[in-house]
């Protein structure tokens, strides 16, 4: 039997007809027969094409109000049946079921619905129980029947049929199937986590893949799974590589802390901040964080937390970077940006973000909530004699949410609003802070006066000590040890003052 088949009759029921018109006049010029319902029915009959209605093959009506349509032995007979089969083409003749080729769906918007707010009784009515099984069905038997699972699908099978002269291969209806149980697929799960309540089921579907150069590698694969342009605007620039991403949602996360502050310019590399610093104009912010560290910055990713202006723009343009995200610019400075052929531009929009966390492990996934967190003055506890005074206490909390973004184990530096130095991603706490002093002493930033945070408490008195040796005189860390004794006497004994948040904030 031949795997190409010609399609000679069709099912249409769909909620979105938009794009409709042209599959039914196609149809129509090819001579297929067009069964159809509701107002499906009466969008072709509009177009002055014959339509059957279904109830004219099951010889029932439309009932309760619509939730019973198409659920009929001699639809889905017509669907279902295998054409090299006998006993299936012996029993369509016997109760007359009609033979149905191609089946067009279009569900009801469950998901639009969820979004916009509606009550669960009208949400709960969006639930595609008819159209989700004319779906299934149909794919099901794609050795014979061709189905079209969503308006997303139209533009691709009008091109089917119209090049095939009303006619599909078996490699065309086996694409379409696939479509088709993703998107059934994908209903599915947004109907269940509507109604899941248990933390211990995960389920996830997203769509639109995008294809990356590769991964983090060039020898690696590389996907990127979720709307990207509701959450930016691109303005200019190649296309963005796995690695850049990663970059630009550190990046958001970390600015976000800043989002209420005044004029504050963060600078990223491999997902850390390089430089971070808040002022009274974003110029002065982005001169600041820069020369924080102007080495790592070269090649990094660059956010604002306010509008790019022409003065900052200048700045910029003076350093090699691969993205700069701002929620708006001036178009003198867009401009400026744009005469890097290959520099990212962005826009960010105000959308919402994930309050859970994913990543692979071990044969499975790790799921978390978001840390949501961001340390405040009402959280400290003074826990020493010396009390910090207003200026540390402020830059306390700018190191904390500094900290909180940077890979564990880690210790910031901040004076001023400003990121003096980190220590990143180290397997000692010691490690981490001497590679924060020696970046510090690098750039050559005076560390007197300058407050530290740390992710995780000090089991010892050494980082203390070796901090205070350095200039420090504030540190703020979570406590919580059994040995928070031994910190604290040191620091009494030597006037530095240190706050309790009783926060962790570990990002491994």
């Amino acid at each position: 039997m031949s795997t190409t088949k010609t399609i000679q009759s069709a099912l249409i029921s769909v909620f979105d007809k938009t794009g409709l018109e042209p599959i039914v006049r196609q149809l129509h010029k090819q001579n297929a027969t067009i069964y159809s319902t509701g107002g499906t029915e009466d969008f072709i009959k509009n177009l002055g094409i014959p339509v059957v209605p279904v109830e004219d093959v099951t010889s029932y009506p439309s009932i309760l109000g619509g939730r019973v349509k198409t659920l009929h032995p001699k639809v889905f007979g017509g669907i279902l049946n295998r054409q090299d089969n006998p006993t299936d083409v012996e029993q369509m003749k016997e109760f007359n079921i009609p033979q149905i080729d191609l089946v067009i769906v279009d569900l009801y918007p469950f998901e639009k619905t969820v979004a916009s707010g509606a009550s669960e009784a009208d949400a709960i009515e969006k639930i595609d129980i008819g159209g989700i099984s004319l779906i299934r069905a149909a794919a099901k038997n794609f050795k014979d029947t061709v189905i079209v699972p969503s308006v997303e699908e139209y533009e691709l099978f009008l091109g089917m049929i119209t090049e095939g002269n009303g006619a599909t291969t078996l490699e065309q209806r086996k694409y379409l199937a696939t479509r088709a149980f993703h998107v059934s697929s994908n209903y599915d799960t947004a109907i269940f986590n509507y109604f899941n309540t248990e933390d211990t089921y995960y389920k996830e579907s997203m769509s639109h893949g995008q294809v990356l150069r590769y991964g983090e590698n060039p020898h690696q694969k590389g996907f990127f799974f979720g709307d990207f342009d509701a959450m930016f605007t691109k303005l200019h620039g190649k296309e963005l590589s796995y690695n850049n991403l990663l970059d630009v949602d550190a990046a958001v996360n970390l600015t976000a802390e800043f989002k209420d502050s005044e004029p504050t310019f963060a600078i990223l590399k491999h997902n850390n901040a390089c430089g971070l610093a808040t002022r009274k104009t974003m110029k002065e912010a982005y001169v600041a964080a820069l020369a924080c560290d102007p080495t790592s910055a070269f090649g990094g990713v660059l956010m604002a937390n306010g509008k790019i202006d022409a003065a900052t723009a200048t700045e910029i343009n003076s350093l090699f970077c691969e993205v700069v995200i701002a929620p708006s610019y001036d178009a003198e400075a867009l401009n400026i940006l744009q005469e890097k052929k290959n520099r990212i531009i962005l826009t960010i929009n105000d959308v919402p973000l994930p309050q859970r966390q994913v990543r692979t492990c071990l044969n499975g996934v790790l799921v978390q909530d978001k840390n949501n967190i961001t340390d405040a003055a009402k959280d400290l506890k003074t826990v020493t004699l010396t009390a910090p005074t207003s200026q540390e206490v402020e830059d306390l909390l700018f190191a904390s949410k500094i900290c909180k973004n940077t890979k564990s184990n880690t210790i910031v530096f901040a004076k001023n609003n400003t990121l003096i130095a980190s220590g990143t991603g180290q397997t000692s706490r010691v490690d981490a802070l001497k590679q924060a002093i020696e970046k510090a002493e690098t750039f050559g930033f005076d560390l007197h006066g300058a407050v530290m945070a740390s992710d995780a408490f000090f089991p010892f008195p050494d980082c203390v000590e070796i901090a205070h040796n350095a200039g420090i005189t504030a540190v703020i860390q979570p406590g919580g040890s059994i040995k928070d004794e031994l910190s604290i006497n040191y620091c009494n004994e030597n006037k530095v003052a240190m706050v309790f948040t009783g926060t962790r904030h570990f990002k491994h």
